[in-house]
C-alpha cells in the first residue's frame, strides 16, 4: 500500500467522490499540505460531494488535526471556510483554532460580521482571541490588533446575539482597552449564567488581580459552569491562596471543576498540592485521567521546581539502571515544556 504521500491527487477525488465505499482513512492524510493547484481542482468538484460525506470529512479531519502534529490541514480547512453548509464552515474554524499566521484575520473578521449561522460567528468571534492575546505581546501591528478589538467592542456593543456577544468579550478579555473592564464588570453582575461565565473566563485572561474578589466569590456557586470557570481563572491568576478551595473542588460532582481545579494546583501550588496531585496520579485509572494528571504534575514540577517522576515497579536488578534514564526523560519532558511555553509566551494561548 502506498504511503498517503504517494497517492496521486487524483486518486484521492475519486475515492471521495465515489458514493459506494466509505472514504479509506490512508486518504485524509492526503489532505494534508495541499497545493494551490490542488486546491483549485478540489473546488471544481466540491459541489458534486454530498454534504454528509463533507461533514463526515470535516469531522474527521479536525480529530486527526488535534491529535497530529506531524500533518498540516491548513489549506484544506481555509478552503472548507466557504462551504454553503454552516457546520463544515464550523468545523473548519475549529481546526484551525492554533493556526498563527494573520492572514487568516481577514476571514476570521467577514466570518464575525457576515456569515449567516450564529454558531458560525460566535466561532469566529473566539478565534480571535490568539491574535489579541498576540497584540497585547506586541507580536502583530497595533493597527491590526485595533481593527480586531474595534470589531469585537462593536459586536458586544450592538444588537448581535448572546452567544456571539459573549465569545467577543471572551476575546477581549486579553485585551488592555479601557472599554474592556465595564463591559466584564456589567456580564458578571448578569443574572445570566452564560454572561457570568464568560465574564469569568475574560477576568482569568486579563492578568488584574482586582478581579480576585469576584473569581474567588464564584468557586462556591450552586452552578456548576461558574464554578468551573472561576477554578481556572484562579490558575490563571495565580491566586495562590485558592488553594485550599482547589482542593476542596477535587472532589467536586462536576467533572469540569474538578478538572479545572487540578489544572489551576499546578499554576497555583502551595503546601501539600504535589503530594494530593501524586496520589490521584497513582489511584487514577482512566487512561484520560492519568495522562491528564501527568501534565498537570509536570507543569507544577515545572513551576515550582519540583522533581515529579511516575512510580514504576521493577524488578530490583532493574531499578538502578532505569533511574538515570528516567531521570533524563523527565529533564527531556521539561526542556520540551519549557519550549512550548517560549511558543505560547510569543502568540497564544
Amino acid at each position: 500500500m502506498s504511503s498517503p504521500a504517494e497517492i496521486p491527487f487524483q486518486e484521492l477525488i475519486k475515492a471521495l467522490l465515489n458514493l459506494e465505499k466509505p472514504l479509506n482513512p490512508r486518504f485524509l492524510y492526503r489532505f494534508s499540505d495541499l497545493e494551490s493547484a490542488e486546491v483549485a481542482s478540489l473546488r471544481t468538484v466540491w459541489p458534486n460531494v454530498p454534504l454528509w460525506r463533507r461533514k463526515a470529512l470535516m469531522e474527521d479531519i479536525e480529530e486527526l488535526n488535534s491529535n497530529e502534529t506531524l500533518f498540516d490541514f491548513v489549506a484544506f480547512s481555509r478552503f472548507a471556510l466557504e462551504d454553503p453548509d454552516p457546520q463544515v464552515r464550523l468545523l473548519a474554524i475549529r481546526t484551525l483554532w492554533d493556526y498563527e499566521q494573520t492572514d487568516l484575520i481577514p476571514s476570521l473578521l467577514s466570518m464575525l460580521e457576515q456569515d449567516s449561522d450564529t454558531e458560525v460567528r460566535a466561532a469566529a468571534a473566539g478565534a480571535l482571541e490568539r491574535f489579541v492575546y498576540a497584540g497585547e505581546l506586541e507580536e502583530i501591528p497595533p493597527s491590526m490588533l485595533k481593527k480586531i478589538e474595534d470589531k469585537l467592542l462593536a459586536v458586544i456593543q450592538g444588537e448581535e446575539a448572546p452567544a456571539v456577544q459573549q465569545a467577543a468579550l471572551e476575546s477581549l478579555g486579553y485585551s488592555s482597552r479601557d472599554e474592556v473592564g465595564a463591559l466584564i464588570e456589567k456580564a458578571y453582575s448578569s443574572q445570566d449564567k452564560n454572561w457570568k461565565a464568560s465574564a469569568l473566563l475574560a477576568m482569568g485572561r486579563s492578568a488584574n488581580l482586582s478581579w480576585e474578589p469576584q473569581v474567588m466569590a464564584m468557586l462556591n456557586s450552586p452552578i456548576p459552569q461558574l464554578r468551573s470557570e472561576a477554578a481556572r481563572a484562579v490558575g490563571e491568576l495565580e491566586l495562590s491562596e485558592a488553594a485550599p478551595i482547589l482542593i476542596e473542588l477535587l472532589d467536586d460532582p462536576d467533572e469540569n471543576t474538578r478538572l479545572a481545579s487540578i489544572w489551576s494546583l499546578s499554576q497555583v501550588g502551595g503546601e501539600g498540592v504535589l503530594e494530593i496531585l501524586e496520589r490521584m496520579y497513582e489511584e487514577a485509572e482512566d487512561e484520560e485521567d492519568i495522562e491528564y494528571l501527568q501534565i498537570a504534575l509536570d507543569h507544577l514540577a515545572f513551576n515550582q521546581g519540583v522533581q515529579f517522576m511516575p512510580i514504576l515497579v521493577l524488578p530490583e536488578d532493574e531499578a538502578d539502571e532505569e533511574e538515570t534514564e528516567d531521570e533524563e526523560a523527565w529533564y527531556d519532558e521539561l526542556e520540551e515544556l519549557d519550549d512550548l511555553m517560549d511558543d505560547d509566551e510569543e502568540l497564544t494561548d
